[in-house]
């Protein structure tokens, strides 16, 4: 499973939407229920399905799903 498929499945569990199709313009205004919580929970999941700890407010400073990507590609083999 490539990262794309992988982080989609981490935000499908975390915002409990089985259709949700992630693009990598996409910001947290694009995501329906995308709180304080959520956010907790989603820098949690992505931690534990990646394996990788976030620093103070990495996720909270990535401006879109893109540069999450890209982040997480400098941090886990593909």
């Amino acid at each position: 499973m490539d990262l794309h498929a992988r982080l989609e499945d981490v935000f499908r569990q975390v915002f409990d939407n089985d259709q949700l199709t992630l693009r990598d313009d996409m910001t947290a205004t694009d995501i329906e229920g995308w709180d304080s919580v959520a956010h907790i929970n989603l820098m949690f999941g992505i931690e534990q399905a990646f394996g990788i700890r976030f620093k103070g407010n990495e996720l909270a400073d990535m401006t879109n799903i893109g540069e999450l990507k890209q982040f997480l590609s400098g941090k886990v083999p593909c």
